[in-house]
């Protein structure tokens, strides 16, 4: 790969070897979309690795192609920002099972059709192995750090896990080792309201021009009000109403609160797939590193060299500091070293997504060591 600066450049790579997949099946040509800023160091030695949440994708630090918003992490991600591309080469790639432009449910198969629900079940170590071959085949074998939030904190983890040569530092945010029982049942429902929409059609809608929307915004609603807090929803809408003196005694948006969960619903359905949500969710609810790793989760860690740092949010109560604490427990226990903070914001889960300066002190800090 050229060491020229590359800012903003997106490509998408298929391997020319097949992925092997933690179900016993094997993917053929695996296309890995994916977007690179700053200068590869003639050493290579300079790659920060992001992985992105789950229904984010690869445009960290540039404008969303459907919806024409700036980048999920333009604030953090640029020249003199906290992951500065005049140092970092910095690297984000769609996640396997996605649908911009890395290979998913509405990829086309070998047989010219999309797979919609013939694609195998994956999961997070799925994800980052698609990842590691798209290191390997950039030439890439050392990762200066490596930054997720949510469930790309999960990645983070299982590649420090799996992989625990590449990575020299590790940055886990608003993340799990293990999904708890409370965040598969909230995934559960997404899920059965995407199959309960007659659109569905077995996952096969594809072509159709009908897909199921109205479930997969509903999904979108649901998991939507996990990343944010009691408080931020009370100050942003509280018992508001919208557009009207009184209710109607109808069904109708009558709440603010509620207005604006059915317009996140329905703006998502513009730019994600269903079917794609029901695998990256399905990957979720798998997730236990302890499990991977004969049950106990310092196990997971022995082998890796890396300083990790963990961040939690107090107002996050999809991925409470609680969680935080188990993996930093975990981590000292293999003897990795670590350093946890847990940042006060009160925006919830999103926390990591929005203005939090301590943030962006606390990853600054990490990588400037």
């Amino acid at each position: 790969m050229a060491t020229a600066a590359v800012i903003a450049a997106s490509e998408v790579l298929e391997l020319t070897e097949p992925l092997p997949l933690d179900c016993g099946q094997q993917l053929e040509g695996v296309r890995i979309a994916y977007e690179a800023y700053g200068t590869l160091s003639p050493a290579r030695d300079n790659v920060v690795l992001i992985q992105h949440a789950t229904t984010g994708d690869q445009h960290v630090a540039s404008p969303h192609p459907k919806t024409g918003k700036p980048g999920w992490w333009d604030r953090m991600v640029g020249p003199g920002k906290p992951i500065d591309t005049d140092r970092f080469f910095v690297l984000c790639a769609n996640v396997l099972g996605s649908c911009m432009g890395s290979t998913g449910p509405g990829s086309l198969a070998p047989d010219g059709k999309p797979y919609a629900m013939r694609f195998p079940v994956i999961t997070i170590r799925d994800m980052v192995r698609a990842q590691v071959a798209l290191l390997d085949t950039l030439g890439i074998d050392k990762l200066y750090c490596v930054v997720g939030g949510s469930m790309g904190g999960m990645q983070s983890l299982s590649l420090a896990a799996n992989w625990p040569h590449l990575p020299e530092r590790i940055m886990v945010i608003a993340a799990t080792a293990t999904m708890p029982a409370q965040n598969i049942a909230f995934q559960e429902v997404g899920r059965q309201a995407i199959t309960a929409d007659p659109n569905w059609q077995q996952g096969a809608y594809y072509g159709t021009g009908k897909a199921p929307d109205a479930g997969l915004a509903v999904a979108r609603m649901a998991a939507h009000i996990t990343y944010l807090s009691e408080a931020s929803l009370t100050e942003k809408f509280g018992r508001r109403l919208q557009d009207r003196a009184s209710k109607t005694f109808g069904f109708d948006a009558d709440f603010q609160v509620e207005s604006y969960l059915r317009h996140q619903g329905a703006s998502f359905t513009n730019r994600f797939d269903a079917n794609s949500y029901l695998y990256i969710t399905r990957a979720m609810s798998y997730f236990d590193l302890a499990e991977e790793h004969g049950g106990l989760l310092a196990d997971a860690f022995r082998a890796s060299d890396a300083r990790f740092c963990v961040i939690s949010f107090d107002t996050d109560w999809l991925y409470p500091t609680e969680l935080s604490r188990k993996l930093v427990h975990a981590l000292n226990a293999s003897g990795a070293q670590v350093s946890f903070v847990e940042l006060s914001a009160p925006f919830g889960h999103d926390s990591f997504l929005l203005e939090v300066p301590a943030l962006d002190r606390v990853i600054a800090g990490f990588l400037s060591r």
